[in-house]
């Protein structure tokens, strides 16, 4: 089964679209993604009532993007995972556990800046 791949523009606008598919639907589908939604747009603007430098506002903002981003992809892991099979397996288990253990790190990371931050 062979396909022509998209080229030049024609590529970029595929590669958008399929990335908006994406999010919409972790948005409609992942708990998490959405409970982290709300809880970044809270903490997004939290960030223009500190008296801090744009550097430290930076700092915070992309602290809650990389939030965001760890989520999609341990959400993609467990994706692909769960489409190999549903068959409890020891390396199943590890992939899904390692991609939850980056998310747990990105959260302590993101406390500990924020605490550091604002105190």
């Amino acid at each position: 089964m062979s396909f022509e791949k998209k080229k030049g523009i024609n590529r970029f606008i595929s590669s958008v679209n399929n990335s908006w598919e994406g999010l919409k639907d972790a948005i409609f589908t992942e708990d998490a993604f959405r409970q982290l939604i709300i809880i970044n747009a809270f903490l997004l603007i939290i960030t223009f009532f500190l008296d801090i430098t744009k550097t430290e506002r930076l700092l915070l903002i992309a602290t809650c993007f990389i939030l965001l981003i760890v989520e999609l992809l341990n959400t993609a892991i467990e994706t692909v995972v769960d489409r190999i099979s549903l068959e409890i397996h020891p390396l199943s288990k590890r992939a899904k556990d390692i991609g939850g253990a980056a998310q747990l790190v990105a959260v302590v990371m993101t406390i500990i800046i924020w605490l550091s931050v604002i105190f």
